[in-house]
């Protein structure tokens, strides 16, 4: 019988849980607060631990999370487990038209002035056009607003990825 991602979890010594758990998402607390509550009983329970851990990140968290993610349309460089999953999340966007690749360019550079990071959204399971929309409506928030909702995100990614991982 071959072993679940979870049992590998579980079985993992810290130093490589903690490793798949970075590749999720670069909080270093985060990671080492899901690796204590080992061992975990099924998928659900290492996701509800993880979802716990992350609510609420620090702004230091977020910052150091959103800077290891790519602009949307832009394809993640490098080998890692995060690059790669950036990748894999971004694959509708990559078949976007130039119409909508031009849009999310200009959109990334407004965003980036009016909130000083990169735009994050899930982009697993949505499309250029979706993601667009979303970087528009969000261009109008206030930066409390955009603040919460970029954390919401990346909480959102994190468990995504794990799930992922483990599944």
């Amino acid at each position: 019988m071959q072993a679940t991602g979870l049992d590998r979890l579980n079985a993992a010594d810290a130093d490589e849980a903690r490793a798949l758990l970075l590749a999720c998402a670069a909080v270093p607390r985060w990671a080492d607060e899901v690796v204590r509550g080992r061992p975990y009983a099924s998928l659900e329970d290492v996701l509800d631990a993880a979802r716990k851990v992350a609510d609420p990140w620090t702004d230091e968290e977020i910052d150091a999370a959103l800077a290891r993610h790519p602009r949307i349309g832009e394809r993640a460089a490098g080998g890692d487990r995060d690059a790669e999953h950036s990748r894999r999340e971004q694959a509708g966007v990559a078949g976007a038209d130039g119409d909508v690749v031009r849009r999310l360019a200009e959109g990334n550079r407004a965003y980036e002035q009016r909130f000083g990071h990169v735009f994050l959204i899930r982009a697993a399971g949505r499309g250029p056009e979706e993601i667009l929309a979303a970087l528009d409506e969000r261009l109008d928030n206030d930066p409390a607003t955009e603040r919460r909702i970029a954390a919401e995100q990346l909480r959102e990614i994190a468990v995504l990825r794990l799930e992922g991982e483990l599944s």
